[in-house]
């Protein structure tokens, strides 16, 4: 496959990671839901880990929690599952490079979200993930758009947050 990271060097987002500690899910505090997080062990497909963007390897224990990626709860503020390594791992900095559990993927789903975190109508679209950078920048260079949203394109999962650099 094309190396998605060499399509985008110059330009400037920045994408974000898991916001929350992960640490609370792993000390059994309630997730978005207000349940504890559920664990599991990976079978290598499809498991990525939303704090260091990186997939579960098989065989490594992992959670799945309930998270909101949206400051307070409104219409817009969905809730669904995302998964985090059970043990300690990085978390992934702001940076432009595409991180790994994006290069694996083949295409993603991009919304874009205004300054009060809601949905901007007609910014929805699946696109190949080598297209991401420039589909993000269009977006982006929107004057309505304050921010991107990318899902995965099969489950609508959140995987991360893309703002201007």
């Amino acid at each position: 496959m094309d190396t998605p990271e060499n399509h985008h060097a110059h330009v400037a987002l920045h994408r974000h990671a898991h916001r929350p500690r992960p640490r609370g899910s792993r000390e059994g505090a309630p997730d978005a839901n207000g349940q504890p997080a559920e664990r599991r062990v990976s079978d290598g497909d499809g498991v990525p880990c939303r704090h260091c963007l990186d997939d579960v390897a098989a065989g490594e224990p992992f959670l799945i929690a309930a998270y909101r990626p949206f400051p307070r709860p409104q219409p817009y503020a969905e809730i669904g599952p995302i998964f985090l390594h059970a043990e300690p791992c990085p978390r992934r900095g702001e940076t432009p490079d595409l991180p790994p559990v994006l290069a694996a993927r083949e295409r993603v789903l991009m919304r874009g979200y205004g300054a009060d975190d809601r949905i901007v109508y007609g910014t929805g679209q699946v696109v190949p993930t080598a297209e991401l950078p420039e589909s993000a920048a269009r977006l982006l260079g929107r004057g309505d758009v304050d921010y991107v949203h990318v899902r995965s394109a099969s489950n609508n999962c959140y995987t991360c947050r893309i703002e201007r650099a």
